[in-house]
């Protein structure tokens, strides 16, 4: 799994890239974990690119979005693929998390 991430304007965007198993999930872990600690962050993460989450990929982003809001800030996902989109409704994320269509939604819900 590759990890692209840029900044717009005081928001993060994370990009990964491939799988999200329990090979690749603890790289996107400790990032996501470093940005969600810090007071008042904004993440987006971009899921265009991930065609596959596991079990280890969900706790992974539970946890992040968890720690942000404990930190007062916010994770935001987009552009999530349809069978990503189907685990996150079947194990019931789509409730838990803010999920957007496209990136920009995404930036607009964390006024960047």
């Amino acid at each position: 799994m590759e990890l692209q991430e840029s900044l717009e304007g005081e928001v993060v965007v994370l990009v990964p890239q491939g799988r999200l198993n329990s090979t690749t999930s603890p790289r996107l872990g400790a990032r996501l974990d470093q940005l969600a600690a810090a007071p008042n962050g904004r993440l987006v993460l971009d899921l265009a690119s991930v065609d596959f989450i596991s079990s280890a990929g969900l706790r992974v982003i539970l946890s992040a979005a968890k720690q942000a809001r404990m930190a007062r800030g916010l994770l935001v996902l987009c552009a999530v693929q349809p069978p990503v989109q189907e685990i996150f409704d079947i194990s019931g994320f789509t409730a838990l998390l803010s999920i957007h269509p496209r990136r920009e939604n995404a930036l607009q819900e964390l006024g960047a």
